[in-house]
């Protein structure tokens, strides 16, 4: 039996190497976070109201300026209706003062003018005639009396006619009233269109807080739509890390529900400040072409690359003992384990740039086989 396991004691246990190849080497950062898009709308009422209708459904896509909720409007529309009445008849009032009023105030300036003429050369004939005896006072102070109330009916006739005109008295107050009937109609016509809820952007619905039948109160959230956007990941860094992430590096990630399924990303924004108590950083991350499955809010793993080393030696840290001191590793001379001291450069998270210490195609002990230096070995 002890013949057996002689070859094993004397040439030594059978180890699988890690060899030294060259290749493209990169480092990231991992980090775990949630899906969301770049911001929400809550929907509300703009009014107190009951709901009449809800013509959408939650979970539901919809366009810009779909209706969402309508409220309970037969008030609204008897408001309107009035205010509509009143700016016909401001609107009536004015063309009537232009039309009617107007004409016959200059017509009536002209026939004062008239009558004013006449009562004036009546009464230089009787002056003259009185003067030679031909007239009695009592007929002069009558044709006296009747140019003073000729003068006084065309003063009034002037004002009248000044006051008809445009930028006169009463056409102001016509212009006023109407003007203020039709703000009353805009006014009307406004609280209207806010019973119609209407989806401000396109999106999805993402949340329903209502039902048809509830009293709803003014700048109540009712519904929440995530507006069709691309979608970002938002992680936590950890702040040790904070000097590796940059803008515009480029990230894998992947749903927790489905981890197979990896899609591209890149960092858009990184926190200026630090939380502190989680001591990390902030981070958002574009997604331009997000898979089917992605959903908001699901939980997401993200691996940042900060750095890339092409055609360089590596290793997989596996292979190295002390990799944050003076790393060295078990290289396989002549069927012997040799501790080879090692120079390491950039570091992923699984495998290390060797700087020197090795060369490519050389054959390194893994640093958990239990091997130790001058050890015997054997490969398969």
């Amino acid at each position: 039996m002890g013949a057996i396991f002689l070859p094993g004691l004397l040439l030594g246990p059978v180890i699988v190497p890690v060899p030294v190849a060259r290749g493209t080497l990169l480092r990231s950062v991992v980090a775990t976070g949630r899906v969301t898009t770049p911001y929400r709308v809550a929907i509300g009422s703009q009014m107190t109201g009951t709901v009449a209708d809800i013509p959408v459904r939650e979970g539901q896509q919809v366009a810009r300026g779909q209706v969402l909720i309508r409220l309970e409007a037969s008030e609204l529309q008897a408001a309107l209706a009035q205010a509509q009445s009143s700016v016909i008849q401001a609107e009536t009032q004015l063309r009537h003062l232009n039309d009617v009023t107007l004409p016959v105030a200059i017509r009536t300036l002209a026939q004062a003018e008239a009558t004013l003429l006449n009562a004036q050369r009546q009464f230089s004939r009787s002056e003259q005639l009185q003067a030679g005896g031909f007239a009695t006072r009592a007929a002069l102070d009558e044709l006296r009396v009747a140019r003073d109330v000729a003068e006084a009916q065309m003063d009034a006739a002037r004002i009248q006619l000044a006051s008809n005109q445009p930028g006169g008295t009463d056409e102001v107050l016509a212009q006023s009233v109407l003007t203020q009937a039709r703000a009353s109609r805009q006014a009307a016509q406004s609280r209207l269109e806010y019973a119609t809820i209407a989806a401000p952007v396109a999106g999805t619905l993402i949340a329903r807080n209502v039902e048809r039948g509830d009293v709803v109160q003014a700048n109540t959230p009712l519904m929440t739509l995530s507006p069709a956007a691309a979608p970002q990941l938002v992680v936590q860094i950890d702040e040790r890390n904070l000097g590796l992430i940059a803008l515009g590096q480029a990230a894998l990630a992947s749903a927790d529900a489905y981890p197979q399924a990896r899609f591209a990303a890149r960092v858009a924004y990184i926190n200026p400040s630090v939380d502190p108590q989680r001591a990390a950083v902030e981070v958002k991350l574009d997604v331009t072409e997000p898979p089917a499955t992605l959903r908001e809010d699901m939980t997401v793993s993200v691996d940042i690359t900060v750095a890339e080393r092409a055609d360089v030696l590596i290793l997989p840290l596996s292979a190295v003992h002390d990799p944050a001191g003076e790393a060295w590793v078990l290289r396989v001379e002549g069927g012997h384990a040799r501790r080879v001291p090692v120079r390491l450069g950039l570091r992923g998270a699984r495998a290390a740039e060797i700087l020197a210490g090795l060369s490519e195609g050389e054959l390194v002990l893994p640093a958990t086989a239990g091997i130790a230096a001058g050890d015997r070995v054997r490969m398969p």
